[in-house]
């Protein structure tokens, strides 16, 4: 988690921002991603540099071509900066991303042609870079945790939805889906690209054999896996910048209300063509009903954001596809018509695979509502049999505003190593932290999957004096205080 040195410093660098003439905190944060950038685009050229040293050959895919030293953060600093970063630096990031497929350029460059580089003058961007220059920016999680300490100080964060997952919960996520090279994989809310950019560092650990194979395979894995929507802008110049700092060039982040209805013979139709969905969709806010495609109200006919979603879900993936999505507990255990049907649709028309509950402090500061991550399989032809289930008490941070670390209290890696090793769990009992409910059962309930409905809580029995005794007890307190009362009284 970001330290408090660490907080002092992006709040100087904020203040020189706002100070400056940058009043808009979206803005600000803005012109800070692009600086970011720029900066771990010459880190990563530099470690390109070391390792052709070490290797004796020449730098495989450099960021920055001959003759482009004057471009990079360690190499302008030196030189007349405003002007530098201004007309040759900026303009080069947003060339980035090579021509695509379609030869027309990446969706990165395309989300890049409105960026404007607001910096007001040369004073506030040397103050800017020189304060960047004194943040370690080598530790992954603490670029996120920056990133969302920024997001933290815009007090409409929490309902734009413009708040970051943490990374921890997205990597369980990404660990229990396993992602494979053969998926093509989707957030339909993607905001900043955390989960995509978890999936492909899953994607590059575990199989980057078969990634780095061929051509043909790197091209898949830059142009073809990672897919992610979103309707504000400047979110999917930041995706597009996340992803392609982390090596993917050039992933299909789109511009795109996901509920709305869309004109497929422009738009082209998405339906059942992902195979693996990872999300966190915003759980409120507002919704043009009229607007919302026809075919998720048909499924349920909702204003309810989080349901319409699920619906979205099973919508994009194909046959056999599987999802992780965060929802809200209400979807869990609602008890309107929509909430019921799409349980229902869940359980007996696809595979519904495992419900974690997270405790509601998972998202603080920006929101206390409990949540859970919904695992499910699209079959449209039913598989639930046993659906497992896992309550979660901690997850490694305290659950108050302050997220302090609490590594002892941790039960993430408990629900991977469950997860993974299911055929153990057919035994657990109802007091333990995860079990397996069967289809049946839940059917009788009414569809309910909170866990709450079917876990046992054994309370222990307590014992208690006889009223008699505690009387006598009190009575005796009560003679001891009027005694040292008395004494006190009298030595005044």
């Amino acid at each position: 988690m970001i330290t408090g040195e660490l907080k002092s410093k992006v709040d100087r660098i904020w203040n020189a921002m706002w100070s400056g003439g940058i009043s808009n905190p979206l803005s600000v944060i803005e012109q800070l991603t692009y600086l970011l950038f720029i900066k771990g685009l010459d880190e990563l050229h530099t470690r390109k540099e070391h390792q052709a040293a070490r290797t004796g050959r020449p730098i495989e895919a450099p960021v920055f071509a001959a003759g482009q030293d004057a471009l990079r953060w360690s190499h302008f600093k030196q030189l007349a900066m405003f002007e530098t970063v201004r007309d040759e630096v900026f303009p080069f990031i947003k060339s980035l991303g090579g021509a695509g497929d379609s030869g027309e350029g990446s969706t990165y460059t395309h989300h890049m042609q409105d960026a404007l580089f607001m910096m007001p003058t040369a004073r506030v961007l040397a103050s800017v870079v020189d304060q960047l220059d004194d943040i370690d920016m080598a530790d992954r999680d603490t670029k996120g945790d920056r990133y969302e300490y920024m997001l933290g100080k815009i007090a409409t964060a929490g309902q734009n939805g413009q708040f970051r997952t943490p990374r921890h919960i997205i990597k369980l996520m990404v660990e229990m889906t396993a992602p494979t090279p053969n998926d093509v994989i989707c957030d339909p809310a993607c905001g900043t690209a955390g989960f995509l950019v978890a999936a492909s560092e899953y994607l590059v650990a575990h199989h980057g054999d078969r990634i780095y194979q061929n051509a043909d395979a790197h091209r898949r894995f830059n142009e073809g896996t990672f897919h992610g929507y979103d309707f504000d802008t400047t979110m999917l110049r930041i995706g597009s910048m996340n992803m392609l700092l982390h090596g993917v060039e050039n992933p299909d982040i789109r511009y795109k209300d996901s509920l709305a209805q869309t004109d497929f013979s422009e738009a082209g139709d998405d339906a059942e063509r992902y195979s693996l969905i990872l999300a966190n969709p915003p759980f409120a806010g507002s919704l043009d009903y009229e607007s919302t495609a026809k075919d998720l109200q048909q499924v349920v006919k909702t204003k309810k954001t989080e349901l319409l979603f699920v619906a979205l879900f099973l919508r994009l993936l194909q046959t056999g596809g599987r999802a992780a999505v965060i929802v809200p507990d209400g979807v869990l255990f609602g008890s309107s018509n929509a909430h019921r049907t799409l349980r229902r649709i869940l359980v007996e028309e696809q595979k519904l695979d495992a419900i974690v509950s997270m405790p509601s402090g998972v998202f603080r500061p920006y929101a206390g509502v409990s949540t859970a991550i919904l695992l499910f399989t699209k079959t449209n032809s039913g598989g639930t049999d046993d659906v497992w289930f896992y309550d979660m008490q901690a997850d490694g941070y305290s659950l108050d505003d302050k997220r302090t670390p609490q590594p002892d209290d941790n039960d993430l890696t408990d629900i991977l190593t469950r997860w993974q090793s299911l055929e153990k769990e057919c035994g657990r009992g109802r007091a333990d932290p995860s079990f397996l409910v069967s289809k049946t059962e839940i059917a009788d309930n009414d569809y309910d999957l909170s866990v709450n409905r079917y876990r046992e809580v054994h309370h222990e029995e307590v014992q208690y004096d006889p009223p008699k005794m505690i009387m006598a007890r009190l009575a005796a307190l009560e003679t001891e205080i009027a005694k040292s009362r008395a004494e006190l009284q009298a030595l005044l």
